[in-house]
């Protein structure tokens, strides 16, 4: 019998005015707008798939997956009934809708597809009330460059209609091939469902020495561990992996099932939301704890007692000790990027190294160039994200099993590995203060006058006495990379004050949604003598902040008491 072909409809709408994608083809908002607002999701998908030049999106392959959060699975149709009506060849789905980034990535790169739509919101919280987002990656695994997400935007302004199969339905638990016919089309469109693990795990094992790991989970010798994937899609990565693979207890893994509000907590992997982690881990029953975000692109690492790894430590520690993973002592080490606000931890390491450092604005898509051109092998960002050139993507599984390999090759704990590169880098104090929720003009003339204020003459070589503490600026300016691949420049990314003994302040405005803004405070400051390294962080950092505090006046403005997170 032969099968009725699936109409393709031209569906009339109306441009909306907000759909600029953050950064690296990303538009997040409340999950709510996407509900309410009639076509908002398709307008946007519609405007992703326009980007992508006809001949290159006509019989193409895409990659989709989600991290599982409320709308998900709506969205998934959606996008399967608008990517068939606008011409993509085929699909490769994970096994209900559930794919994390770095899967994506992988696959991307594996089956050289065109690109991949992840739905996800990142760490953002989920459930009716929460955050969903929509991230475009493109043929290299990684998100869209800058020009690519100023063209979706710009269709987006204009766009009066969109493309769908509107009775096009998928089967996304059964694996394997679904096959369907569309009017006007000559060859069926086609949709592949694929294990959510498989590649992913297949890559990780051309990286790494599994058995050594194994041995390090189930040896005479071995450590508990305690993994949180947060009701977040890192759940069966977690019991596939580092359970069913490496040997690890079941009850090692909590919170894998992947749940639509994960949990009610946000799924974001630090010391005030991964509270369960940190408990387990302070009563000294476990050795290694770690944890993931929502898509499994950021980590955590705790140590035995609830010892904390930040993430600008855990890179430079990495760095460090890359020879302990078969894939670098394969593939060699061709240099190091993290972002401009991250600590310069890595920088210390590279130099002793003598690899090069490539300092970026905060985002990965800055990283993909370097890697694309062989100019980059390891790179981190200090929000809990690390990759290298396997991927164009964080990786946090990627970086648990890295200290995991770690572990296993230097026979220490945790703390003592950090102690010990501490002894001989020399430690960076270091803080994060967000300012979240922020009226957008408010945090706008903020940063305004601020840049005004340390990039005059007067400014430079001022000094602040704070207590005991008197700090010397040495330089001061906006942020601005010039990107050694191609020449782009991009500016007022961050504004810098560098002060003589190295220490740093850096502001940054970052949109956490579309009608409020986050402004970011980093405080940094170095400590060569090893009898200074256990002191609080904050402790030490209190002089820096409040000079970060005077000049901004950013309590007297925001009418804020203090910030909204401290990492």
């Amino acid at each position: 019998m032969e099968r009725t072909p699936i109409p393709v409809l031209t569906v009339q709408t109306s441009p909306y005015e907000d759909q600029r994608p953050t950064g690296g083809g990303g538009l997040r908002r409340p999950t709510a707008l996407f509900e309410s607002q009639r076509n908002y999701l398709p307008n946007f998908v519609q405007s992703l798939l326009s980007s992508v030049d006809l001949r290159d999106r006509q019989g193409c392959t895409m990659v989709v997956g989600s991290d599982g959060r409320y709308f998900s699975k709506t969205a998934v149709e959606i996008v399967v009934q608008m990517a068939a009506a606008n011409g993509i060849g085929r699909l490769v789905i994970g096994q209900n809708g559930i794919l994390s980034t770095p899967a994506v990535s992988c696959i991307i790169r594996k089956i050289k597809a065109a690109g991949g739509i992840i739905l996800t919101a990142s760490h953002s919280p989920g459930g009716p009330g929460g955050e969903f987002g929509v991230k475009f990656e493109v043929a290299n695994g990684g998100p869209a460059p800058d020009i690519v997400s100023d063209k979706i935007y710009q269709i987006s302004k204009t766009l009066e209609e969109y493309a769908i199969c509107p009775d096009l339905r998928v089967d996304l638990s059964r694996l394997g091939r679904q096959e369907f016919d569309l009017e006007n089309k000559f060859k069926p469109f086609r949709v592949e469902i694929v294990d959510s693990v498989d590649i992913y795990l297949n890559l990780l094992r051309s990286i790494f020495d599994f058995n050594a790991i194994r041995n390090l989970l189930t040896g005479p010798n071995q450590i508990k561990i305690r993994i949180d994937a947060m009701n977040g899609v890192m759940g069966p990565y977690v019991r596939r992996i580092l359970c069913d693979e490496l040997g690890a207890p079941a009850n090692s893994a909590i919170n894998c099932i992947p749940l639509e509000d994960f949990g009610g907590q946000p799924p974001d992997p630090n010391l005030m939301y991964a509270t369960a982690l940190l408990e387990a881990m302070r009563g000294g029953e476990y050795g290694f704890g770690a944890a993931f975000d929502a898509d499994g692109d950021r980590y955590m690492i705790l140590g035995q007692n609830g010892f904390f790894v930040n993430a600008s430590d855990s890179l430079a520690i990495i760095a460090a000790n890359l020879s302990c993973i078969p894939y670098f002592c394969q593939m060699g080490v061709r240099g190091f990027g993290r972002s401009m606000p991250t600590s310069t931890a890595l920088d210390k390491v590279a130099k002793v190294m003598k690899i090069p450092v490539y300092e970026t604005p905060t985002g990965w898509r800055y990283f993909s160039n370097l890697m694309d051109s062989g100019r980059c092998s390891l790179c981190g960002e200090e929000s809990f994200g690390t990759g290298s050139d396997h991927l164009r993507e964080k990786d946090g599984l990627w970086a648990v099993l890295v200290w995991l390999s770690i572990l296993a090759a230097r026979k220490q704990s945790v703390e003592e590995i950090v102690r010990d590169h501490w002894a001989k880098f020399g430690r960076h104090y270091y803080c994060r203060f967000d300012y979240e929720a922020l009226e957008p003009r408010t945090a706008y003339f903020i940063m305004r006058d601020l840049e005004t204020l340390i990039t005059d003459k007067s400014f430079s070589h001022q000094q602040f006495a704070v207590g005991n503490n008197i700090y010397s600026v040495e330089r001061t300016d906006s942020f601005e990379y010039v990107d050694p691949v191609d020449g782009t420049v991009t500016k007022r990314q961050g504004l810098r004050i560098i002060f003589s003994d190295a220490s740093r302040l850096i502001f940054r405005m970052s949109a956490s949604s579309h009608v409020r803004a986050t402004l970011r405070i980093y405080a940094e400051s170095y400590e060569k003598d090893p009898s200074q390294h256990n002191k609080e962080p904050q402790a030490v950092l209190s002089p820096l902040i409040a000079i970060a505090l005077k000049i901004s006046q950013i309590h007297e403005r925001t009418g804020r008491k203090g910030p909204t997170v401290i990492t």
